[in-house]
């Protein structure tokens, strides 16, 4: 237990949770944490949804346990095969997340999210993502070290 009563492994998780979302918002210019809390999920979950199983669940290893958490919300199929999904239909399904705000732009959300993930991730693992992804997919993410973080 930490000092203000609390369990240190969800004072950590909270604290992580808070640094990605803060980053979220940096990214965006938002200063709104729960417009940047459904971007990230929306874009993590539509990501999951085009991953293999394998690497959904290893991508998900290196997640924040709070962040896991809404990750894998709603994952009720994980043994069927990925969505094959390119650009237009990802950034639908984040779009779709946003439907009352039509000024979002859901492909500044979906990169803001995979900023955000290269910079808490494992470089390894996110090649291991991009690589599966199709070219569409691929250039949103941000450039990826070789090695390291």
């Amino acid at each position: 237990m930490n000092v203000n009563g609390g369990l240190e492994v969800f004072d950590t998780t909270l604290r992580k949770t808070h640094e990605w979302l803060n980053d979220m918002m940096n990214e965006l210019g938002w200063d709104d944490r729960q417009k940047a809390f459904v971007g990230l999920r929306a874009s993590l979950q539509a990501l999951r949804d085009r991953l293999t199983v394998a690497e959904t669940v290893q991508l998900g290893a290196q997640l924040p346990a709070l962040i896991r958490g809404f990750y894998y919300e709603g994952w009720s199929k994980p043994s069927a095969k990925p969505q094959k999904w390119h650009k237009t239909e990802l950034l639908e399904v984040v779009r779709q997340h946003f439907h009352n705000d039509p000024h979002i732009d859901p492909e500044e959300v979906v990169r803001a999210a995979f900023r955000v993930v290269a910079g808490h991730v494992d470089a390894g693992e996110l090649q291991d993502v991009i690589h599966i992804l199709p070219k569409d997919l691929q250039a949103l993410w941000p450039r990826v070290p070789a090695t390291g973080r």
